[in-house]
């Protein structure tokens, strides 16, 4: 799930985040443009993201992670100490990125990235994403619509979805109190992926 949605809500340190997603972007021996263009954004936008000028939602991290072929942790600069199989909850710090709340539930360099996310009503709704991967969501807490191509799915509690990325999606809370997911989706180690977005009112890359 991936992209320019909102621009609220502090993201950590931006100071510590801006150096961390140019060290990541030349890591991945791609330009300024290349990276731009993959992740939808403009090269203006990508570079204030970079200098800190800028701060980038959950799902903007989200799609740069995938491009670097990397985490979101990663980018946020988090180290982890060793591969413990376990995360225990009182070790779960939540990040704030685009409105949503979430909290890695596994560790980083894994294939996958486990989330736990909390998305409140009317955050996000109108990005349509499309990215290669794939991607697991189980509901915790609340009514999740979910659009996959032209149908459209509410899911309550306890529901979950197992679906390509390639295929054009779009999460949203159904009901004002929000909905809580759990969130898994394989990360891509090609730095070519490339992620399809739809546009966001009120902002502009």
């Amino acid at each position: 799930m991936s992209h320019p949605a909102s621009e609220s809500g502090p993201v950590h340190d931006l100071g510590a985040v801006a150096p961390q997603l140019r060290a990541l972007r030349r890591r991945a021996s791609l330009t300024l443009e290349a990276a731009a263009r993959a992740a939808g954004l403009s090269p203006a936008h990508l570079s204030r993201l970079e200098t800190g000028q800028r701060q980038p939602s959950l799902p903007m991290l989200l799609a740069l992670a995938r491009i670097y072929g990397t985490t979101v942790s990663e980018l946020l600069g988090e180290t982890v100490t060793d591969r413990d199989a376990v995360v225990r909850a009182a070790d779960m710090e939540p990040t704030h990125a685009g409105g949503w709340t979430y909290w890695q539930s596994g560790a980083s360099g894994r294939g996958m990235q486990a989330l736990r996310v909390q998305v409140p009503y009317g955050s996000q709704g109108d990005i349509v994403r499309v990215h290669p991967g794939e991607e697991w969501l189980h509901v915790l807490r609340g009514r999740l619509r979910l659009r996959l191509g032209d149908t459209t799915h509410l899911l309550g509690a306890g529901d979950s979805a197992h679906f390509d990325s390639l295929t054009p999606h779009r999460i949203a809370a159904q009901d004002p109190d929000g909905v809580d997911l759990l969130f898994v989706h394989t990360l891509l180690q090609s730095p070519t992926a490339a992620l399809c977005l739809g546009p966001t009112p009120g902002v502009t890359p």
